[in-house]
């Protein structure tokens, strides 16, 4: 096709007079970035559309692109353009707000190479509708991608001498004082590309449903924890901000990090969301019921106790000073929980995979106990466990089967882990009596049960004759060598904590904040 017929096909598209209409070829700059280069020759348009083509692609068949240049009247009217002579340089404009931080295009003109800045200040002033004389900084938008690249302009420096040239795109601004520009977020234009380079979709999730998107945000990476967590309350409708807590995500697990975001304890949104060398789009949060910097002066721990009025295991949310001990704790829970009687004695127990860890201390500190991964377990103290004499001693006891793992049996434990008291002279068949008094398992159920001196993971079975005391006091960790009680777990498969609270018959468990 003509390039002229191509014209009068814009005429007719875009109702642009042909004799107002000037196109310009465009090329792909060293960083990569595309702007209008120069227009067409009169020789250059008198040619094929297809020789135009050619002649600013050296890949074949490919896309033609133009920038079509016009001028419009007061009314709007697409009018004659201005002449362009050889040392002139085209560049466009655009205005920037600090305050509403909007960026917008308001014009282009043809300057001199050797002009300078300064010569046109008044009509920038004209085209952002300032006054003549309001002082502006310029700066020129270099590159966006995949850096920022924005420098500021020398108004007394020719644009030549500033390496601008046809196509170069110019931002200005209004000068702010030093004060203004401190309490704005994005005060000049490289600070505002920098800004919105850092637009990222975030993905808030709630911590207790860590698979599902609650709401989603864009924010910047530089934003504040500040900025963060108002912006998370306003979605949240909650009036205190410091009331939200945030925790990162552990981008090769997909799950939350096992400890949340101190209050202030990050600077921006990239700090929240890195993860070693990889970068998330995903933040958990809490709701929580007073300030975060107050929560951060106490500790949170769970702490489960099984209910004396229904056995039923409840899951307490126990909030302290950090300077609290063990013995604080278990007076919290006393208040709390059902007991057998007001006056029964408490003990907090270390609980992991079915099994007893560590008996606390009541002077024990509470900063230093790491529930994460532990369970917490406080329960009563057995009159009988409290004047233990010489012939006397507390024995662990554990659930377990025994399951086949490559032709090696490997003992599983499972349930609920307890203490029991055991007497020097004690055979496993009273032994056996109080335990089923103690777990009501039926007759014909516990028949079925075998015992089990275990020790480094190795089973001896027992007989109802055999004295426990003698085979229970050898030397060795204390969850390491235990009384077994070997039956089968025919309770639904759960989570690893669930289990925890678990006793060998299926109760319900109740999480109290």
């Amino acid at each position: 096709m003509p390039f002229n017929i191509f014209k009068e096909e814009v005429a007719k598209e875009f109702g642009i007079p042909v004799q107002f209409q000037r196109f310009w070829l465009w090329a792909k700059r060293q960083n990569h970035t595309y702007r209008p280069s120069r227009p067409l020759t009169h020789f250059e348009e008198a040619q094929t559309v297809g020789h135009v083509r050619d002649l600013c692609n050296k890949v074949q068949n490919a896309e033609l692109k133009l920038f079509l240049e016009l001028e419009l009247g007061p009314d709007l009217r697409p009018i004659t353009l201005p002449d362009r002579v050889k040392d002139d340089i085209l560049l466009f404009f655009k205005l920037y707000d600090p305050e509403k931080e909007e960026l917008r295009y308001v014009g282009r003109l043809f300057v001199k190479d050797v002009g300078k800045p300064i010569d046109i200040l008044t009509k920038l002033n004209e085209m952002a509708g300032y006054a003549p004389d309001e002082d502006i900084e310029i700066y020129e938008e270099i590159k966006f991608d995949p850096s920022v690249m924005c420098e500021h302009i020398n108004k007394m420096s020719t644009f030549k001498s500033s390496q601008l040239e046809d196509g170069d795109i110019v931002c200005f601004q209004k000068s702010l004082p030093a004060e203004v520009s401190q309490r704005l977020r994005c005060p000049n234009v490289p600070s505002f590309f920098e800004y919105r380079h850092n637009l990222q979709v975030i993905h808030f999730r709630p911590l207790d449903k860590p698979k599902e998107d609650a709401f989603c945000l864009q924010l910047s990476k530089l934003d504040t924890y500040d900025e963060v967590v108002e912006r998370a309350a306003q979605q949240l409708g909650v009036d205190d901000p410091s009331k939200i807590r945030l925790t990162s995500n552990n981008s090769y697990s997909q799950q939350p990090k096992p400890h949340p975001i101190k209050y202030r304890g990050v600077d921006n949104l990239l700090d929240m969301l890195l993860h070693y060398n990889q970068t998330s789009d995903i933040l958990y949060y809490e709701v929580l019921d007073m300030p975060l910097p107050e929560l951060q002066g106490l500790r949170t721990l769970k702490v489960a106790f099984r209910n004396a009025a229904n056995n039923e295991m409840d899951i307490h949310n126990i909030r302290l000073p950090k300077e609290s001990t063990v013995s604080d704790v278990l007076d919290d829970v006393r208040m709390k929980a059902k007991l057998s009687h007001p006056e029964a004695e408490l003990r907090l127990l270390e609980v992991f995979t079915h099994r007893i860890y560590k008996i606390f201390s009541s002077s024990e500190k509470i900063e230093s106990i790491n529930d994460n991964y532990w369970t917490l377990r406080a329960e009563e103290i057995p009159e009988e466990e409290k004047n233990l004499g010489p012939h006397d001693c507390l024995i662990h006891v554990y659930h377990f089967m025994n399951e086949e793992n490559q032709n090696q049996m490997k003992i599983q434990n499972f349930g609920d882990p307890f203490l029991l008291a055991i007497h020097e002279d004690e055979t496993l068949a009273h032994i056996k009596t109080r335990l089923q008094k103690r777990l009501l398992v039926p007759d014909e159920e516990f028949s079925k049960w075998k015992f089990a001196s275990v020790s480094q993971g190795r089973a001896e079975y027992l007989e109802d004759s055999d004295i426990l005391f003698a085979r229970l006091q050898r030397s060795g960790v204390a969850w390491e060598q235990y009384l077994g009680l070997e039956h089968i777990d025919n309770t639904p498969k759960r989570s690893t904590a669930a289990n925890q609270y678990r006793p060998p018959y299926e109760k319900a468990v109740k999480i109290y904040n």
